[in-house]
């Protein structure tokens, strides 16, 4: 019986022969694996962040995109969204390129794969290095204000980090960031440098309110985010950050592939599967980039 159990069977009475309908390398299928454990992951994460986002209580709104992200590096002014916009195109190009990488692969066309290969690095260490900046950015915070108890705000501007021009804002006053951390408030006619229990007191009567983040002096209960909820802040860098690890590990696996492919590896072997399978790897990062985009920037 147990020898039954265990001779093979034909494969003319499996298929009927020929082709096999699973004609695919034992790599391939392990990398669609992962790509579909990975993808019920990422869904399971936004459809938390879709659950937060539409959970608000009663006079708590969510932050929108356009006004949150509006940022450019080296560049002074209001430009919504530009910079994410243009992470994104980096992200699709490089697709492109990956895609030409693998035609070139089924051509056996060695410089073609170098050269595309190389294209498809260099647009995602752009976007890792985009997203870095990004991220340093709304850590540090721009265009925060502090609201006084008689209604008037102080912009916080930071000289470093922020790029709003706090003049389109009627009603406010630009205060340096250094000088809110100092714990004095420098108004348009000037105001003394106070420290300790006669800074705490006096914030304690005159602040009643803050937005941004650069008030360490202000008591616990006092902050408002203007960003909107802490929720925001923490979906936003943990899905960002988890889509970042994935493409800063697709830019590394891209590269050890790059280099075997220079080596001439995968034409001694005669074929570029391995091109093809972080190929799909990539593909797939992309992919998952435009509902993280959409989620987080557009909607």
């Amino acid at each position: 019986m147990s020898g039954e159990a265990s001779k093979a069977i034909p494969n003319a009475v499996l298929w009927g022969g020929g082709r096999s309908p699973f004609s695919v390398s034992y790599g391939k299928i392990m990398m669609w694996f992962f790509l579909v454990s990975d993808a019920l992951t990422f869904g399971g994460l936004l459809v938390s962040y879709g659950f937060a986002r539409h959970s608000m209580p009663p006079g708590e709104s969510w932050p929108m995109g356009e006004s949150v992200f509006r940022a450019l590096p080296f560049v002074h002014g209001d430009f919504p969204l530009m910079y994410v916009a243009f992470m994104t195109a980096v992200l699709i190009f490089s697709s492109v390129t990956m895609v030409l990488a693998v035609e070139a692969g089924h051509r056996m066309y060695k410089q073609g794969v170098i050269k595309w290969l190389f294209f498809t690095v260099i647009g995602g260490a752009i976007f890792v290095g985009s997203q870095v900046w990004e991220w340093g950015h709304f850590i540090h915070g721009s265009g925060g204000y502090v609201t006084m108890t008689n209604g008037d705000k102080y912009w916080v501007h930071n000289d470093t980090h922020d790029t709003t021009d706090p003049a389109h804002a009627p009603g406010f006053h630009l205060v340096k960031a250094d000088q809110v951390t100092h714990r004095y408030l420098q108004g348009e006619e000037g105001a003394p440098h106070i420290e300790g229990a006669e800074a705490q007191k006096l914030f304690a009567e005159r602040v009643s309110y803050t937005h941004g983040a650069s008030a360490p002096w202000a008591s616990e209960g006092s902050i408002e985010n203007e960003y909107g909820p802490a929720q925001y802040a923490n979906f936003f860098f943990f899905i960002t950050g988890f889509h970042g690890f994935h493409v800063f590990s697709g830019v590394i696996i891209n590269l050890i592939v790059l280099l075997m492919v220079v080596r001439g590896v995968f034409h001694r072997r005669g074929h570029y599967e391995m091109v093809e399978k972080a190929g799909l790897y990539w593909h797939f990062v992309d992919l998952v980039w435009v509902f993280v985009f959409t989620f987080f920037y557009l909607v």
